[in-house]
């Protein structure tokens, strides 16, 4: 009797797990919403393939963007590329059908692939804007083996959290909207909670706080700039210029995977703090969908604000434009392969420097940093009035 009555309450939780995982055969939304649903995922998942597997192309092709930070961008490429494949299509298949067509392996694979190319790019974007930190504020210029560890570190910091649901803590489980599965935001289990709360805090608050911090010196770096108003060579101007650009895209890039993901966010914290009453069908797949559609925009991205990626482009297009633009819009900067490092250093006469702007044109950093350590060229002690005086040596 005890033994019949332990395995009918076994097979319960077992028979509830798997309804709760393949969900009837009501569909959630109208014949025509499914429709429209499976054209605007066809065509995240084909803007996202194409774009992803442009950069990869470029990349492979061309050797001037093969440097330690396009390195990075690559491996977000990469990892949206993957999503545009695997995450996108069981999605796709499921709008045709108007309802969840896999079963529970199915569910778990959605689940586990989208967690893990979503965590691979936040991650990459922390270490990029760690990486510019690094350049502006520290003047530290990394290099291959710097990327591929940081690379490596990246996959498997987020192969630990996207495996953990495979082990048992929490798990992958069919979304409110029925198109797609995720990580169990619902349960009440202390075992599941715990696993929520880390992963949030894990995957999400410490990479923006991260970004935040880096971005705030780097802008604090970019407004101390100011003080060294007068340059005394066009070519550092450049240097100024392109590393402000590359700063922007670097923020454009972080700004956008934040947009798309936020939403997505709030809903599944929403569902896990129990307001799931208020999030319907309806409103939890558009914040899924926007989050899909970040896969789309990087490569957008590096082609408008990389002028190196849009020569490579018009040059994998059309040779005989990009010889002609190289010819009418070659500058020194481009066109130098040794890299050139200058010191700028600023200071009013007759006192100890108090700036230090360091440039490179391999990666093109400045730093601003106190430095009471050099003094300024005799020359400048004679020198009687009470301006700035800017000196530039090579390292």
């Amino acid at each position: 009797m005890h033994s019949g009555n332990s395995t009918g309450a076994t097979s319960r939780p077992e028979s509830a797990a798997a309804e709760q995982e393949v969900p009837g055969e009501q569909p959630l939304f109208s014949a025509s919403t499914y429709e429209l649903l499976a054209l605007l995922v066809a065509t995240i998942g084909m803007l996202g393939l194409c774009n992803n597997l442009l950069v990869l192309v470029l990349y492979y092709k061309f050797k001037r963007l093969r440097t330690p930070t396009n390195l990075f961008l690559v491996n977000i490429s990469l990892s949206d590329l993957l999503v545009s494949v695997f995450g996108v299509s069981l999605t796709f298949m499921s709008c045709l059908r108007s309802r969840w067509v896999w079963d529970a392996a199915g569910c778990v694979w959605d689940g586990f692939s989208n967690s893990l190319f979503g965590i691979v790019s936040i991650m990459t974007l922390t270490v990029l804007a760690y990486e510019r930190y690094i350049r502006v504020v520290h003047a530290k210029v990394i290099d291959f083996s710097w990327s591929w560890r940081a690379i490596t570190y990246i996959w498997l910091y987020s192969l630990a959290w996207t495996g953990a649901p495979l082990l048992g803590w929490n798990r992958y489980t069919l979304e409110i909207h029925g198109l797609g599965c995720s990580v169990d935001w619902k349960s009440k289990d202390p075992n599941d909670t715990s696993f929520v709360i880390l992963f949030f805090l894990g995957c999400l608050v410490a990479p923006v706080g991260i970004m935040a911090y880096c971005y705030g010196h780097i802008v604090y770096a970019v407004r101390m700039l100011r003080c060294v108003e007068d340059f005394q060579t066009v070519q550092v101007v450049k240097l100024l210029k392109y590393e402000k650009k590359v700063a922007k895209m670097c923020f454009l890039m972080i700004f956008t995977f934040l947009i798309c993901w936020m939403p997505y966010a709030v809903v599944s914290l929403l569902v896990t703090y129990g307001y799931s009453n208020l999030v319907t069908p309806t409103v939890a797949i558009i914040p899924s969908f926007f989050a899909k559609s970040s896969t789309v925009y990087n490569p957008v991205i590096y082609i408008f604000m990389s002028r190196k990626f849009r020569r490579c482009l018009l040059q994998l297009l059309c040779f005989r434009l990009m010889r002609f633009q190289r010819t009418t819009k070659e500058t020194p900067v481009t066109g130098n392969d040794k890299p050139i490092r200058p010191i700028v250093m600023s200071q009013k006469a007759g006192e100890r420097p108090k700036k230090k702007v360091t440039f490179s044109s391999s990666s093109i950093i400045f730093i601003i940093t106190s430095d009471e350590t050099r003094q300024i060229d005799d020359n400048s002690k004679h020198d009687e009035t009470k301006v700035n005086v800017i000196q530039v040596k090579p390292l």
